[in-house]
């Protein structure tokens, strides 16, 4: 299913993901590019929340060069496992590449929720995806920000966050993080 998609299109863009019905059982292959265009194709993603020993949470900024909610704030790693990778492997190499975090700096990845949801984002595209929520606990908190990854890192009281959202609206969270937080208190 993958196609070359010209220039213009994101560094990513050949990449595939991996189609998933609403029971989040997998499907097949989708081109990356075509499972965020148009009306999209429901795909495995995850977000993953590392908090510190405090009960604060790294929020981190989407580089400018992303083609989707650039500069939002997010949850602070979100991504899709590749074919035959578990969530739990996806989220620690991101957390590696995006952050330079390493897995003996925790020891506590897990996951804690699932969900489904669609959001569209501006005329650009479109996140139609069964999201997987891990967390973990940083025992170790020294950080190695990739700049093509993250623009900026901010931790955050996260109960603060549940219980305040008005007080965040000006970082501009991503959709998913929003969902992750408010499931989290129900």
């Amino acid at each position: 299913m993958s196609t070359h998609h010209g220039a213009d299109a994101p560094g990513n863009a050949d990449q595939d993901v991996i189609a998933v019905d609403a029971d989040d059982n997998e499907q097949g292959l989708v081109n990356r590019l075509e499972a965020h265009t148009g009306d999209g194709v429901r795909h495995r993603a995850f977000t993953a929340l590392v908090f510190d020993t405090d009960g604060n949470v790294l929020l981190a900024q989407r580089s400018p060069s992303k083609r989707l909610w650039n500069t939002f704030w997010d949850g602070t790693v979100a991504s899709h496992p590749r074919q035959g990778e578990t969530q739990k492997e996806a989220t620690t190499q991101r957390l590696e590449e995006e952050l330079g975090i390493e897995p003996d700096q925790y020891g506590d990845l897990r996951v804690t929720d699932k969900f489904e949801y669609k959001r569209y984002f501006e005329n650009e595209g479109v996140e139609h995806e069964v999201c997987t929520v891990l967390k973990l606990t940083l025992t170790e908190p020294s950080l190695r920000p990739n700049p093509e990854e993250v623009a900026g890192l901010l931790w955050v009281p996260y109960e603060r966050l549940h219980d305040h959202p008005e007080w965040y609206r000006q970082l501009r969270l991503c959709p998913w993080f929003e969902i992750a937080v408010r499931r989290d208190f129900d």
